[in-house]
């Protein structure tokens, strides 16, 4: 009698897989920034500098460029590997809830309110009449980290659930989370931006509780984004999440309620009208 063989996938299989059960926005993020960091380490550019969230410089010479440039590059390997390890769950989650085209835009969004926080307490602490303390005006900041820690607000928020474990170590309010991991952070690391982390958190907490509703389009007009046909290949793609396809029960707040008719025309045709502007070609279906 022939033993009964089993073949276990191979190590490349697997990963496939993981990979191919990564939503689309958030593989995307993590492929943008891994390839930035390949490109930097084979050319030797480490001119950070140039790139990062530098108030003092943004406030100066109004680089506002800096403002997501700094959130896709990163110093180290290891800075770069443990950002998208923690994304890749944080990011498939929300992706998962709101959708591909709606979570690209809340993490633009983020990058803008960490920034416009950062850049403003930084100002409040150099220049405040009491005791002038310039360094935060003058710390380059990199990294995904401040979106990371506003997403870990809004992930713990859907969650529901009492207490969060901190490395397996030891348990801890959901509340009080995001604020131990900013601590514990900042205890064992070296060159981390407090600050930076701060204000992820701040924007975080200033999303879930509706801070952002009037900023955010109703579900309308991400539904005229996915229905462009410049976008046409992408939503084309398995991985990719409609905004009305994510999970109903995990709401996050929007521009409209969960209950309520979303003010979509007036942001439809707006979109429309934007989309008439630019070029359009021919796309086969597959």
């Amino acid at each position: 009698m022939r033993p009964n063989i089993v073949s276990e996938a191979s190590v490349s299989t697997r990963l496939n897989q993981w990979w191919e059960g990564i939503p689309f926005v958030t593989s995307a993020v993590v492929a943008v920034c891994a390839t930035i960091y390949l490109i930097c380490l084979f050319i030797g550019y480490d001119s950070f500098a140039e790139i990062c969230f530098l108030p003092s410089t943004v406030l100066s010479q109004f680089q506002v460029y800096r403002i997501y440039t700094s959130v896709l590059f990163h110093g180290s390997f290891l800075h770069v590997f443990f950002n998208m390890l923690a994304l890749v769950p944080l990011g498939s989650e929300l992706e998962r809830i709101m959708g591909s085209v709606r979570l690209l835009y809340t993490m633009l969004l983020l990058a803008l309110s960490n920034a416009g926080l950062h850049l403003l307490i930084a100002i409040l602490v150099a220049y405040n009449p009491i005791y002038p303390y310039p360094d935060p005006m003058i710390q380059c900041s990199i990294g995904f980290s401040g979106i990371l820690f506003s997403m870990i607000v809004m992930e713990t928020n859907l969650s529901g659930v009492q207490s969060r474990s901190v490395f397996g170590l030891f348990n801890v309010p959901t509340k009080w989370y995001p604020w131990i991991l900013l601590v514990v952070f900042q205890l064992l690391m070296t060159n981390v931006s407090l600050l930076g982390h701060l204000c992820g958190i701040l924007s975080g907490f200033a999303y879930t509780y509706g801070l952002f509703n009037i900023l955010i389009p109703g579900t309308n007009f991400f539904s005229g984004i996915e229905n462009s046909s410049w976008l046409s290949t992408c939503v084309r793609r398995p991985k990719f999440i409609l905004c009305t396809g994510g999970n109903p029960s995990g709401y996050i707040p929007t521009h409209t309620s969960p209950n309520t008719t979303s003010s979509g025309p007036p942001t439809t045709d707006l979109w429309n009208r934007l989309s008439s502007l630019m070029p359009q070609r021919d796309v086969s279906s597959q």
